[in-house]
């Protein structure tokens, strides 16, 4: 990162910054809950099949990767947050079913089962 020399430096950071967090929230944010609980139930092959599945259908997705979501008998866990919506959380989320959410719910906005209700708020910078 480049020394903030001003005021005004500082200024067009926070600019630069506020404009890269918009642009993310015009496309589809999936997050896969990475903590050691859902690496061990099979996570880092659901975010894999999510990524091949969404390249195959030629998608612009964001992707993230999280700790714990603190849903530890459901996972791995998926956070899909579609542009102006809130976020949904699925759960006992395998290949078979990550395919399926990119298909269904990340490109078309159809709800599929498996949704766990949340208690928090993402707040976005």
């Amino acid at each position: 990162m480049a020394k903030l020399n001003s005021i005004a430096d500082l200024k067009k950071l926070r600019a630069d910054l506020q404009a890269q967090a918009k642009a993310k929230t015009d496309k589809p944010l999936v997050n896969v809950s990475l903590a050691t609980c859902s690496v061990a139930s099979g996570g880092r092959d659901v975010m894999e099949a999510m990524k091949a599945e969404v390249a195959s259908l030629g998608l612009d997705v964001n992707f993230m990767q999280s700790g714990c979501m603190t849903y530890c008998y459901a996972e791995p866990t998926v956070e899909i947050t579609l542009p102006g919506k809130e976020p949904v959380v699925f759960g006992f989320v395998d290949t078979d079913k990550a395919k399926l959410l990119v298909q269904k719910y990340v490109k078309e906005g159809e709800l599929l089962d498996g949704v766990i209700p949340v208690g928090y708020e993402r707040v976005v910078l």
